[in-house]
């Protein structure tokens, strides 16, 4: 073994470990929590314990799912706790991976409590049982870090107390993890905080050997008592399952991959998870395959919290055939006999992709693991790896805002021009930086001096352009495909599986219903998406030289309207991305497009018939929302009253953004003439994000003298 004052130190799962006395004592704890009085450790789990408890180091472990990690701080902790020691602090990242482990911890006489977002209304109860000392394991959410009154008030006794600490998919950690989570950056800080006698353990089952030497340096940020940096043990395993089956599929559009999922979703063993890259996709997924006749239900993030908890239930006990779901259900779900796992549409790394097939052949001799990439893929990649990237501009723009007195987060959004969830994001990250600090009411500068680390986010968006072509080069590379993503992990004991569809050959049937297609294409050309109209101007409005404020006046608002389909939809969502992306060209709309817009039409259901159809002007689709416009006042035989007069030069600022900057943008911009007194308008722009720009045409027009305005966009962002 290498000398520990050498620096982190790296064991395989199979290296011996000197015994102690130990081993029959954590053996004894081991058979309670899974049931069995002739289980025995894995290789490397003991080794991991002992680390832990007889050693006090800190350890890495990187090991597959289902290996048994928390079986490691499980057994750790009763063992510590025999010892004198206080509670383990245990820090989870989702909240069905809480509800699996506290029931885990139940099984092996662990009392196991959970402070999360879900539970508020327990956290008194909760701390009081951490005063009383009756709690073995409080599981943390990320998050709860963040938290004023925890961090400030309940934290320092925490630390002070723990006997253990244990940082759950420690990926999270390391910037080049599958996920930009500030909230975890912060566990560097509580790391460091830590007595020398107290352990630390990190867990994850998908890391490369970047990652591993980045959360490494994490867990050894502390410098121990004689001054040196503590050492930290790294306990890695091969993290090929041998149950896994497999291939990647091709076909050319989400049509025929829906119709492929109709015609063999029976097939498929057991129960599973079908996983999509965005909301939208699993609930038409899900839609489609209910209406066939399967057990399957949509999970996102939109999805209730106690409907998560039904969900996940009922798929565990086998009463679905597949949760449709994004990576919402991901990390920490917990059905060892899941059979299958299929993808409509690829993660963007292979890190991610592993994580979430991983959840399948856990405690089964096979499942089966099928990717059907979609020309789609790497537009929504794209997407998703720059919506957590703060800019210099935007970064401080937020702190130049802040100073000794909280402002609320919507207080800042009238004072910076950056939505809620980029907004409440960024602080997260300022906070963390130092330059900005969460307290009770708000946010408050620190006056630290903050410099943009652009360095380190063009690291890390290099990284994420390299993981995306990693995960092209699984699609169609000709290799094992389970070696491909050992390697990608850089997992040393890859060799070819035999099973997937490169070493066995296609495993898989590749023929398609016609009954399917049909069906398939029925759904995707589904049209129609309701338009919320907007009810209250947003907060603020006073600091940009707007006099409004509070509800929106009754005879100035929208009726609720109606949009083709979402941009992110399956089925016409494909075709409006097309129109709708940087540097296609202005044009009237299709034939089929506008059949499509009549057909929202005739499903709408009004209450009162418009008599007539106007326009928003549009700066970068003229063409297309006059066709729109005119093709449907024609076929209503309602006459087009062209479109709105543009006041000042019109709108101003970009489509969508932030409410405030939004509505600033484009208030009083529009003029409206020749309005026919008292009666309903159908109002037609290209595409709805904000709403602010159809919420002040919509407001010109009843100002106008109509007694309503009806808002139909093609598209919906």
């Amino acid at each position: 073994m290498t000398d520990p004052a050498a620096g982190p130190v790296t064991e395989t799962a199979g290296e011996s470990v000197s015994a102690s006395g130990t081993k029959a004592e954590a053996l004894e704890i081991l058979r309670t929590l899974v049931g069995r009085d002739d289980a025995t450790f894995h290789e490397g789990q003991y080794e991991a314990i002992d680390t832990l408890v007889d050693r006090g180091r800190r350890a890495l472990v990187v090991q597959r799912t289902g290996w048994g990690k928390s079986a490691v701080y499980f057994v750790a902790t009763l063992l510590l706790r025999r010892r004198g020691a206080g509670p383990t602090v245990l820090v989870s990242p989702l909240l069905a991976l809480m509800r699996d482990q506290v029931a885990a911890a139940a099984r092996a006489g662990v009392r196991a409590v959970a402070i999360n977002s879900a539970n508020a209304h327990e956290w008194t109860d909760v701390m009081q049982q951490l005063q009383n000392d009756e709690v073995d394991v409080l599981l943390v959410s990320p998050e709860r870090l963040n938290n004023p009154r925890f961090r400030e008030e309940q934290l320092p006794a925490l630390v002070a107390r723990a006997g253990l600490l244990v940082v759950d998919e420690a990926h999270c950690i390391s910037d080049w993890g599958h996920d930009f989570r500030p909230d975890y950056r912060r566990l560097r800080d509580l790391i460091a905080q830590l007595p020398d006698t107290v352990p630390v353990l990190a867990t994850t089952a998908t890391a490369n050997s970047r990652v591993v030497a980045d959360v490494a340096e994490q867990l050894g940020a502390h410098e121990s008592g004689n001054g040196s940096s503590t050492d930290v043990v790294t306990i890695r395993g091969p993290l090929a399952r041998a149950s896994l089956r497999l291939g990647v599929l091709r076909l050319p559009d989400a049509q025929e991959r829906l119709a492929w999922l109709l015609s063999h979703i029976d097939e498929l063993p057991g129960s599973g998870i079908i996983y999509t890259l965005t909301v939208s996709a699993a609930e038409d997924t899900a839609r489609l395959l209910r209406d066939a006749g399967h057990e399957v239900h949509a999970y996102t993030g939109r999805t209730d919290i106690a409907e998560r908890e039904r969900l996940e239930d009922s798929l565990k006990r086998n009463e679905l055939k597949a949760l449709v779901a994004t990576s919402a259900l991901g990390m920490g779900f917990d059905k060892p006999d899941l059979g299958f796992v299929l993808h409509i549409g690829a993660p963007s790394s292979p890190v991610a992709y592993y994580q979430q097939v991983g959840r399948a052949g856990r405690a089964t001799d096979n499942a089966d693991v099928l990717l059907l990439p979609g020309p789609e893929d790497e537009a929504i990649w794209n997407y998703f790896a720059t919506a957590s990237m703060p800019t210099e501009a935007t970064a401080l723009a937020v702190i130049d805002q802040l100073g000794s007195t909280p402002l609320s987060t919507p207080a800042l959004e009238a004072r910076v021009d950056l939505r809620r969830s980029p907004l409440e994001l960024l602080l997260k990250v300022l906070d963390v930086d130092g330059a900005v600090r969460r307290v009770q009411g708000g946010w408050v500068s620190t006056g630290v001096p903050w410099v943009y680390d652009a360095e380190r986010y063009e690291r890390i968006a290099a990284a994420r352009v390299a993981e995306q072509q990693s995960m092209l080069d699984y699609e169609s590379g000709p290799g094992c495909r389970m070696d491909f993503l050992q390697r990608a992990l850089d997992d040393d004991t890859a060799v070819p599986c035999g099973r997937c569809d490169r070493c066995a050959g296609v495993w898989f049937p590749t023929s398609i219903e016609g009954t399917a297609v049909a069906s398939a294409s029925a759904s995707l050309d589904r049209v129609g998406v309701v338009i919320e109209p907007r009810a209250q101007w947003p907060n603020g409005m006073d600091r940009l030289g707007i006099p409004v404020k509070g509800n929106i006046p009754v005879g100035e608002r929208l009726e609720p309207g109606r949009a083709l389909a979402r941009l992110t939809d399956l089925g016409w969502g494909g075709a409006l991305r097309e129109v709708f992306a940087p540097g296609t060209p202005d044009a009237p709309a299709s034939p089929a497009m506008i059949a499509a817009c009549v057909r929202v039409l005739t499903g709408w259901g009004w209450d009162e018939r418009p008599v007539a159809v106007m326009s928003v002007p549009s700066r970068r689709h003229p063409l297309l929302v006059a066709s729109v416009a005119e093709a449907l006042a024609s076929v209503g035989r309602l006459p087009y009253l062209g479109a709105l007069e543009m006041v000042d030069g019109g709108p101003e600022g970009d489509p969508g953004g932030n409410s405030a900057y939004r509505l600033r943008g484009v208030w009083e911009r529009f003029a409206a003439r020749d309005v026919p007194s008292g009666s309903p308008v159908l109002l037609v722009d290209d595409l709805v994000d904000s709403r602010w720009t159809l919420t002040s045409a919509g407001r010109a027009i009843r100002r106008a003298g109509a007694s309503a305005v009806l808002p139909f966009t093609l598209a919906v962002r």
